[in-house]
């Protein structure tokens, strides 16, 4: 299992990028975490899950994203995970 932080910046607030990442996230079923807009702009994903579906995640929301969203740039930082913090996927504020 994996942890990975993603902060996406661009315009990815007020265009449901939350809602739709987390609607990705419990697709993925094994991911759970937050997501969650930072007073500077960006969107920030923290997740856990296998490898595979953390890649799905930052690929998504690095390059496609909620329909209205445009990302710029995506920064990600990766660790390893012995024991899940989170047990399910939510939109936290």
């Amino acid at each position: 299992m994996k942890r990975v932080q993603i902060l996406i910046s661009g315009r990815v607030q007020g265009v449901f990028f939350r809602v739709y990442t987390q609607k990705l996230a419990r697709e993925l079923s094994d991911v759970t975490g937050y997501v969650r807009n930072l007073r500077d702009g960006r969107v920030e994903i923290f997740a856990e899950g296998s490898e595979t579906s953390l890649l799905t995640l930052i690929n998504w929301a690095g390059k496609k994203g909620s329909p209205g969203s445009r990302i710029k740039n995506t920064e990600i930082s990766w660790s390893d995970l012995d024991v899940r913090e989170y047990h399910d996927f939510q939109i936290t504020y």
